[in-house]
């Protein structure tokens, strides 16, 4: 397999754009703020609303595991994207900024 380019959290700016591949009760309960929702199983389909940038694209879930796929397959459609090592978890764990959409504390599922 080849290596996947990755980033660390603590490597990306408090409001960073990122693309979060979570599935819709994950992004609800918490993300971070200012992240595009693209769960992982829509990618291929939705991939003409990944936003143009002049650096490289984070992609987000979890713990890295689904983003690191997301970023494989658009590593091999072209695109310049980074999988964020350690996902959500390493997000919430760094103390950067997350909105939820539940009404609830911020957290990660």
């Amino acid at each position: 397999m080849n290596q996947i380019p990755s980033i660390a959290v603590t490597d990306l700016p408090d409001d960073a754009l990122v693309v979060d591949c979570r599935e819709p009760d994950e992004w609800a309960a918490g993300h971070a703020e200012g992240a595009l929702h693209l769960p992982l199983g829509d990618i291929p389909a939705r991939v003409d609303e990944l936003p143009s940038t002049d650096r490289s694209l984070p992609i987000i879930c979890r713990s890295g595991g689904r983003s690191g796929r997301a970023v494989q397959w658009l590593v091999q459609q072209g695109f310049d994207v980074v999988n964020v090592e350690g996902g959500m978890k390493a997000w919430e764990a760094a103390g950067k900024p997350m909105t939820s959409e539940d009404g609830q504390a911020p957290r990660v599922l």
